[in-house]
């Protein structure tokens, strides 16, 4: 995150950069006044470009809004996610029930195929997507630490959520409308990365356990 402006009060994560905002954000809209990433950047006291790496425009802005306040989304998925504790389960009922609850909401449609100097924002390769991802991630009652995920297997498996929960939005398919498919649909892909990474922090132990103990030397001399 860079380090200047905000009026001399730096966020000390991207989490606060994107709260702080969407916070400006929100203040716009109570004074009644059209949401500009000029105004936002001028009440936060940073430039446009700062505000520009976390939103790639206006929709953008008003569509990070939604997601955070509208309905109490954030604190119904929490509610909805809670008590399950295996990370398959978690990740593909956390993210079916995130397409089934913002798919056809035109502003996050809006945010999920918005153009920046006509090339694609990519949301989710964003620092919004990332510290989206983790928010919600730490929603889950899953112990991360105890599955083998530090803050880097956590940010790889947020992007693949958000960039599933992207594909489905955008062109849904036949999926979204029978809830048992699209849970099916989303376990095939993110069920074999999760066990991926389970493995691999299988076989590292293996390695460390085996190179911690002296190789056994077999006599055949007998």
């Amino acid at each position: 995150m860079r380090r200047h402006g905000w009026s001399g009060h730096t966020p000390a994560s991207d989490e606060e950069a994107i709260d702080r905002i969407l916070d400006a954000v929100d203040l716009l809209v109570e004074r009644g006044k059209p949401v500009r990433v000029t105004e936002v950047a001028r009440i936060l006291g940073v430039s446009r470009p700062t505000v520009y790496r976390y939103f790639p425009g206006t929709e953008a802005l008003l569509a990070g809004s939604r997601v955070r306040s509208a309905d109490g989304f954030m604190e119904r998925f929490a509610e909805h996610v809670r008590g399950l504790h295996d990370p398959v389960a978690a990740l593909v009922e956390g993210v079916a029930f995130a397409v089934e609850s913002l798919a056809g909401d035109p502003q996050i449609h809006q945010v999920l195929t918005a153009r920046v100097n006509d090339s694609p924002a990519l949301p989710f390769a964003s620092e919004l997507a990332s510290a989206f991802g983790r928010s919600m991630l730490r929603r889950y009652d899953v112990d991360w630490t105890r599955h083998g995920y530090d803050d880097v297997a956590l940010d790889e498996v947020g992007e693949l959520c958000i960039r599933t929960f992207h594909s489905l939005v955008v062109d849904p398919g036949d999926h979204v409308g029978d809830r048992m498919a699209l849970r099916r649909f989303i376990a095939g892909w993110l069920a074999p990365a999760i066990h991926y990474r389970q493995t691999t922090r299988t076989v590292e132990t293996l390695e460390s356990f085996a190179a911690a103990k002296p190789a056994r030397r077999t006599d055949n001399s007998a």
